[in-house]
């Protein structure tokens, strides 16, 4: 685990168990006083907060698991942990909520069930309503330091709570006053609620799960940065996807066909250390160099490599004393064809009185051979004069 790794750790660990520890006082205090005090709406809140305990321990394990390092089973860590316990979180804020509902309805229905709570029960949803926006804004905000989604999932839970007590509180005071359906109302209200949250918590981390990119206007802001770097003519195929609280992403990036590799790499560098400079959230992307839109020109997977090319010159020239001759041997795919250069030491084995003329009926010799001529391009030949 690295150290920003195991802070991270720490202090979701901490914000989750302040939580844990404030849900369960107001998980005893809430169930005991709707059950000893008549109100639905009490008791439906306590069970909503006694989820809570279940999602804070979902919560602890997660982030334990996600600040762990890579390893040979999970390569790419474990940030992914976050994303499928915020799936948990929203499935228990969903089955909480279909509780609550099935309950408050019933009540609703059953007209001898109507019966108002004691006056006492607006303190105690009134302590509720108090702890848990509490809550919400302390793990609100540390979730939004550490660009936790999960934290940030776990704060909404308490912002639901905070809500659900509200209307508890609303529900409750209306019962006192003499309105008993009130109190079954307000606790079908915050099943309601509590399901449209879960709900939406689910989808964006099944978005994630499922690799779904940025909002375009990010993206664009990501192609934008890479265009800047020198030695970028374009960029293209740029994919990106959540993982965890961080993003990854990969692009083709197009370069002059004629540089070296290392040239190449260090450019496809530069863009790497621009696009995780500029853009926070943007741990990693994998940049692919390519001499020339592979969007849009023909592929050259089908051409052959340089072992078939270099027999073909063997075959080609065999009779000649350029074979020996040849030093470096440089191979250019484009277009959908391989371009050749060759350098050639001059020697007086190799002399001829118009070199010109002789390159050409080389590269025509390799242009005629019949395994590979269909496949080649230009074949250019350089002399370097023989130094001894």
């Amino acid at each position: 685990m690295t150290a920003e790794n195991g802070q991270r750790y720490r202090d979701t660990r901490r914000v989750t168990l302040v939580g844990a520890t404030v849900n369960s006082f107001l998980a005893v205090a809430q169930l005991l006083s709707g059950w000893l005090l008549n109100s639905q709406a009490l008791v439906a809140d306590g069970v909503h907060t006694l989820s809570d305990l279940i999602t804070d321990g979902v919560v602890l394990f997660a982030a334990r698991k996600a600040a762990a390092s890579p390893d040979q089973d999970h390569p790419y860590g474990h940030a992914r942990i976050e994303t499928l316990a915020t799936v948990i979180v929203g499935v228990f804020l969903a089955a909480a909520g279909l509780g609550i509902a099935w309950a408050a309805g019933s009540r609703l229905v059953d007209p001898e069930a109507m019966t108002g709570p004691a006056n006492m029960a607006i303190f105690f949803a009134a302590l509720t309503l108090v702890a848990k926006e509490g809550l919400y804004q302390y793990t609100h905000r540390v979730a939004k330091r550490l660009r936790s989604r999960m934290l940030d999932a776990n704060a909404w839970h308490h912002r639901t709570d905070a809500i659900s007590s509200l209307f508890v509180l609303v529900g409750v005071g209306a019962a006192v006053a003499g309105f008993p359906w009130a109190d079954a109302l307000a606790a079908l209200i915050v099943a309601l609620f509590i399901l449209h949250i879960a709900g939406r918590l689910i989808v964006r981390a099944a978005a994630e799960l499922i690799d779904t990119a940025l909002e375009p206007e990010k993206v664009d802001r990501i192609h934008r940065t890479i265009l800047d770097v020198p030695g970028v003519k374009d960029a293209h195929m740029l994919r990106t996807r959540r993982h965890g609280s961080d993003v990854v992403a990969d692009v083709h990036i197009q370069v002059a066909p004629m540089i070296s590799v290392s040239e190449g790499h260090r450019i496809a560098d530069a863009v790497f250390h621009s696009v995780t400079d500029e853009h926070e959230r943007v741990n990693d992307i994998t940049v692919h160099v390519d001499p020339e839109n592979d969007a849009e020109q023909a592929r050259s997977s089908t051409l052959p490599l340089r072992p078939v090319l270099v027999e073909a010159l063997r075959e080609a020239w065999a009779d000649t004393p350029e074979l020996d001759a040849v030093e470096h041997l440089s191979l250019h795919y484009l277009g959908g064809r391989v371009h050749m250069t060759l350098t050639l030491r001059l020697d007086g084995a190799t002399a001829a009185p118009d070199l010109e003329a002789r390159a050409r009926a080389l590269a025509d010799r390799l242009h005629g051979h019949p395994q590979v001529g269909d496949m080649l391009g230009e074949v250019t030949l350089l002399y370097r004069p023989c130094t001894h």
